[in-house]
């Protein structure tokens, strides 16, 4: 399996260690760690992961839906939300996005790893990531 990146955007310290941790023991290298929108545009940017999972609700004045648009517009990287959020606008605002996933939390380490999966996939045949 190649070594896929990942970038992880959380706004809970314990979670995103968690995933962290997760994907490091699958054999995924993790090219950052955020709680902030802006900042994962700019980690996005410097390190150009496969992946992006990001949480909806962040620190900061840009939310995760926001960030996901401008990574996926800017660098063509897909997004798997990972959110607790499931109020009908999220949902119509993730949806208008067209998300690769949509992970409610909690969530189990299956059901991440199905949906990474997918997506990698996916990318593949499509041939955005090698």
């Amino acid at each position: 399996m190649k070594n896929y990146k990942v970038l992880i955007v959380e706004d809970e310290n314990i979670i995103a260690l968690d995933i962290r941790n997760i994907l490091k023991n699958l054999g995924f290298t993790v090219t950052g760690v955020t709680a902030f929108g802006e900042e994962s545009i700019e980690i996005a940017s410097s390190n150009l992961p496969d992946l992006v999972l990001m949480d909806i609700k962040l620190k900061g004045k840009m939310d995760g839906i926001s960030a996901a648009e401008q990574i996926y517009k800017r660098f063509h990287i897909p997004v798997i939300y990972l959110t607790a959020l499931g109020d009908e606008n999220t949902l119509k605002r993730v949806s208008g996005m067209h998300p690769f996933g949509y992970i409610g939390k909690p969530f189990e380490e299956n059901e991440l790893m199905e949906a990474i999966d997918r997506t990698l996939r996916i990318m593949k045949k499509f041939s955005t990531i090698n």
